[in-house]
């Protein structure tokens, strides 16, 4: 998916690529996204505060919709949610992927259709299956065996419930190995290999209260070519041919998830989607063509492709420290409201914003405020010489994984949401008080 962003004043446009579209640097030093200026909403809402741009979030929902015109495109809301983006995505026109209750339950009590909506995840608690149930969802993902009768029997009788079957192709593909999902060694779904899946299969065809409408795979996070996809196709309507052979059964649906790679630097490769598109539709075209079988409806699960590009995160520098031949600038956020670099040793692109510096520009490591060694937000990167506290840095490409994955640790509160839009901010998610955190603490 590519961007096309307005000139810049002062900065080489490949340098703002992975910006969202709608930025553009009304005087040197100081960016703006939806006609609002960074350094302005820093000072409105304090930092950290990550920023939201509504309108690309709702032109990458277009670009998805324009690309597959026959297929359901669902948000994989486990990348960001809130009430906002739950009415973006589904003014339009997408579905939603859940995988919890905490996240339906904001999806349908915002007013979303309870059957446009798809549950998944490898350990569903009783109250996920409940509430689905209760709400009506449009189809669950059966992860285990253990979860069919469970399902079955919470059903209850006079109804069906549509259901997918989470397989497991043996594509390796991902940007780390804790986000590749679509291999033998890992938590999510049944195997191919050994025949796992079809049992299960075998078994939902028995439970009259279940009705599986096709089969389900997600191969990983940050894939950034075409590939993998083609691989996960071509094995899965091979098992849909099998199952036909076997059962007599025609799935009418093939979800091929999401896990659609961007760039978080410039220079770095994104999934092009429009290959994609191409791409697999002529696959699964070729392929049902040659098993007998009609092409099922497919089904994909963007997330971070839809979301993470129309995000930016601000934070303060609190304090600049020269240790040895490193230079440690810290900032007042951290790994608390990004843990991805931990976890992933994901590369970000911090850039000072708020004022205009002629100093040269200097490597540096951008730090948290956390106490732990590992709280690095970007090792090695340029940022101007004469950075001080007190200074604005803002980091792209932060609406995905950041504020879902944001945790508690040191109690410092997670940080509010801004939407941009048309040069006006609004407040989204507010931020995480000390009230907020002292109000949980119920004993003695």
């Amino acid at each position: 998916m590519t961007t096309v962003h307005e000139p810049a004043l002062h900065t080489p446009a490949d340098e703002l690529s992975v910006w969202p579209a709608s930025t553009t640097e009304p005087r040197a030093g100081d960016l703006a996204v939806g006609g609002v200026p960074l350094a302005e909403i820093a000072d409105r809402f304090g930092t950290p505060v990550y920023v939201l741009d509504e309108s690309e979030v709702r032109e990458r929902c277009r670009t998805y919709r324009h690309a597959f015109p026959d297929a359901e495109v669902l948000y994989a809301a486990k990348a960001f949610l809130c009430r906002a983006m739950v009415h973006w995505v589904g003014e339009e026109g997408l579905g939603l992927d859940v995988c919890s209750a905490g996240e339906l339950e904001l999806a349908v009590t915002t007013g979303f259709p309870a059957e446009r909506i798809l549950l998944h995840g490898n350990a569903k608690s009783p109250r996920d299956l409940e509430l689905a149930l209760r709400l009506g969802v449009g189809r669950i993902v059966i992860d285990s065996p253990s979860e069919i009768a469970r399902l079955a029997a919470a059903v209850g009788p006079g109804r069906r419930q549509k259901v997918m079957v989470r397989v497991v192709p043996g594509v390796s593909a991902g940007g780390h190995d804790k986000i590749r999902t679509g291999t033998e060694d890992q938590k999510f779904g049944m195997s191919l290999r050994d025949g796992y899946a079809q049992h299960a299969i075998a078994r939902i065809l028995d439970q009259p209260r279940l009705e599986l409408t096709g089969l389900h795979c997600h191969l990983g996070s940050q894939i950034t070519t075409v590939k993998p996809y083609l691989a996960a196709v071509r094995r899965l309507v091979g098992l849909m041919a099998r199952l036909h052979g076997q059962h007599g059964i025609v799935l009418p649906e093939l979800d091929l998830g999401g896990g659609h790679g961007i760039a978080y630097r410039p220079g770095e490769p994104a999934l092009d989607l429009t290959a994609l598109a191409r791409q697999v539709r002529a696959e699964l075209t070729a392929g049902c063509a040659a098993a007998g079988l009609p092409v099922p409806r497919l089904i994909i699960e963007p997330g971070r492709a839809v979301v993470g590009p129309a995000g930016v995160a601000v934070y303060h520098v609190l304090s600049v420290k020269h240790t040895g031949e490193h230079t440690f600038v810290a900032v007042d956020g951290g790994m608390s409201d990004n843990p991805r670099p931990a976890l992933y040793g994901v590369p970000y692109a911090p850039r000072l914003i708020g004022r205009h510096s002629a100093a040269a520009p200097a490597p540096v490591t951008v730090v948290g405020r956390h106490c732990e060694a590992g709280d690095v937000l970007a090792a090695d990167v340029a940022l101007p010489a004469d950075v001080r506290p007190g200074d604005l840095l803002a980091v792209p490409v932060a609406g995905a994984y950041h504020l879902s994955m944001a945790s508690g640790y040191n109690m410092v509160g997670r940080p509010p949401v801004a939407a941009v839009h048309a040069g006006h901010a609004r407040l989204l998610v507010r931020r995480e008080s000390l009230d907020d955190i002292r109000s949980r603490d119920v004993g003695l």
